[in-house]
Formats: structure tokens, C-alpha cells, sequence
């Protein structure tokens, strides 16, 4: 069993065929790719682009960990809204298959504890919406981990009604935002994971999460200044006890993507490089 490192090649920020190349020189198997809007937005890519584009990523000698389908706030927290969102979702789940990953990655709000509340059910409506399309061709919708504590999202993935819903796995998240360990949220959503991000971060002190995710909810709390509150950093330098965040997903069984984010830094090429660097010494 052994884990495999991956690039998100918008962390580059660079056009996607030069941050692929990017990856390759730096030594990743496998790349995510941002697929909402741009040039890789389902709706502008025809059949043959698909193919002409999944041919230049095996060609690199590259595979595509997952694509990320995030929509951004407010997830799918809005019932009015969601129709559309489930709709575009649905088209980055084609595209999946057509660059032939199974994993789509997303955020889709903040969860809340109480499962009784209309936004809980409006949620639960969409993943298990989303969901049956993945598992019907083979992939799994995957949540990205941050929003809530890793008992509530279980608790959330054990009442939908399809197993194409899955978690991918950010530990950075949990550390800044919940304050939670990452080995003890690999123990609670185990069977869920399907895809993990490399990151890492330092809480500071807690903070709301609906002011994390929610642009709107922030603009509305001026006070609230997320520096000083969390950080991501480079990969080793933060909160993840990466040793036994390793253990505990090997103990879960998974052996899949690591995929390194960087979402901050003057120099992600630079961060990515020592990141890649990070995870090799510490899989050797």
C-alpha cells in the first residue's frame, strides 16, 4: 500500500497545460484540476478538446487525481439556488469521466448539528441529488473537510441515501478552522475518504466557520480578521502531525492521491517543490 502525491495545478496559477508541465518537473503522479469556469469549464469544452486534453496529461506521463468542482458560497445551502448548482455539477461529473478520474471535489457549506433544520434537509436533498448521478457512473462527489467537525459530516454522509457522496480529505482545514486533529477526523470518516489534499495551517484561536465560507456572513462581521484567527503554511511548518495523519488513513485503507494545495505564498512553485520534497522523505 502507498500513497501517491499529487499537484492542485491551479496552485501554480498559471494556465492549466503549463502548470500540468509544472507538475511533471517537480515529480507529481497525478494533478487536480479546477473545472467551474474558464478554460476548463465543462461548458466550454467540447468531445474533442476532452480527448485532445486527456491525451497531453498521459502524454506528460501524468493522471488526474480529481477535478475540483468547487461553486463556491453559498454550496448548497440555498434551496432556490441549488437547481442550477446541481445542474453545472452534474456537467463537471461528465467531464470527470471524460479526463477519466472518479473523484470530483466541493465544498457545500457549513453543515449544521441540527438535523431537523430545513437547511440540513435542503443539503441532504442535493448531495443525494448529485450523488446518485456520480454513483451511477462511477464517481464519487467528494466533500472537502473544514466546515464542521469531522462527527457532524459523518453523521451528515451516514443519512444520504446514495455511497456516490465521499469526503476528500484537507487536514489544514480541520487544524485552522475547527481546531481539530487530523488522525482523530481520519478515524471518523474513513470509509468516506476518496481523495486527500496536502496541506497544512495553524489555528491561532477559533473562529466561526460560517465566517470562513461565507463571504457574505464576513463582509457582515468587519472585526473579524481571519489572520488572526489562522495560517496556512508550507507542508511540516503547521498543526498536521503528519506521521499520524499518515497512520491513521493507512489504518483506514487508504492509499490514494495526497494533493498538494497551496493556496497562499509569493512562491507556491517553490512551496509546491518543497512540499513534494516533504512528502517523499517522510513516504521513504
Amino acid at each position: 500500500m502507498a500513497f501517491k502525491i499529487g499537484v492542485m495545478v491551479d496552485s501554480f496559477r498559471l494556465p492549466v497545460r503549463e502548470g500540468l508541465k509544472k507538475a511533471k518537473e517537480i515529480g507529481a503522479a497525478g494533478v487536480q484540476i479546477y473545472a467551474v469556469r474558464g478554460e476548463m469549464d465543462p461548458d466550454n469544452l467540447s468531445k474533442e478538446a476532452r480527448q485532445e486534453l486527456l491525451k497531453y496529461i498521459k502524454d506528460l506521463g501524468l493522471e488526474v487525481s480529481a477535478l475540483c468542482g468547487d461553486l463556491g458560497s453559498p454550496g448548497f445551502t440555498n434551496a432556490q439556488l441549488n437547481p442550477e448548482r446541481i445542474e453545472k455539477s452534474k456537467r463537471i461529473v461528465d467531464l470527470a469521466c471524460d479526463l477519466e478520474t472518479k473523484v470530483i471535489t466541493t465544498h457545500i457549506g457549513v453543515v449544521p448539528d441540527d438535523p431537523s433544520s430545513e437547511r440540513y434537509k435542503t443539503m441532504q436533498a442535493a448531495c443525494n441529488d448529485i450523488g446518485a448521478y456520480a454513483e451511477k457512473k462511477g464517481c464519487h462527489f467528494a466533500i472537502e473537510t473544514g466546515p464542521e467537525p469531522s462527527s457532524t459530516l459523518r453523521r451528515f454522509l451516514d443519512s444520504l441515501d446514495t455511497k456516490g457522496v465521499g469526503v476528500n480529505f484537507d487536514p489544514a482545514n480541520l487544524v485552522m478552522v475547527i481546531g481539530e486533529d487530523a488522525a482523530a477526523a481520519v478515524a471518523n470518516l474513513g470509509p468516506y475518504i476518496v481523495h486527500t489534499h496536502a496541506k497544512d495551517g495553524i489555528q491561532y484561536k477559533p473562529i466561526d466557520p460560517e465566517l470562513v465560507y461565507d463571504p457574505e456572513k464576513r463582509s457582515e462581521s468587519p472585526e473579524v480578521q481571519i489572520p488572526d484567527h489562522f495560517k496556512e503554511v508550507p507542508l511540516g511548518e503547521g498543526q498536521v502531525d503528519w506521521k499520524q495523519y499518515l497512520k491513521a488513513l493507512k489504518e483506514e485503507g487508504f492509499d490514494g492521491y495526497l494533493t498538494i494545495e497551496r493556496e497562499v505564498g509569493e512562491n507556491p512553485e517553490q512551496d509546491i517543490k518543497i512540499a513534494v520534497d516533504f512528502l517523499k522523505n517522510l513516504l521513504a
